[in-house]
């Protein structure tokens, strides 16, 4: 599985229909409101790196109200569940 983090820049007035519209697209697990300089983060998983273009510049960009978008390609996913269960199995130490 492929995980793109998708940094979305939209028109301020229409930011929560935006990342509604995002957050239906089946590819996409979940949509952040965020400050800083992006005002939503999409988490894109597809199979192949040939569907990040058919997401991200075939839906994505082109939902209304969407100004623009950079995308980061997850190499490895690392969370504190992991951490905890290396921890358990005496993997760190």
């Amino acid at each position: 599985m492929i995980t793109a983090i998708v940094s979305i820049t939209v028109e301020s007035d229409q930011i929560p229909e935006v990342a509604q519209r995002i957050a239906n697209t089946e590819e996409v697990s979940k949509v952040y409101s965020v400050t800083g300089d992006v005002d939503l983060i999409a988490e894109v998983r597809v199979r192949e790196h040939e569907e990040l273009a058919d997401v991200i510049a075939g839906t994505i960009s082109k939902v209304p109200g969407v100004v623009s978008t950079t995308t980061n390609i997850a190499f490895r996913t690392y969370s504190s569940d992991d951490l905890d269960a290396a921890f358990d199995l005496g993997a760190v130490n």
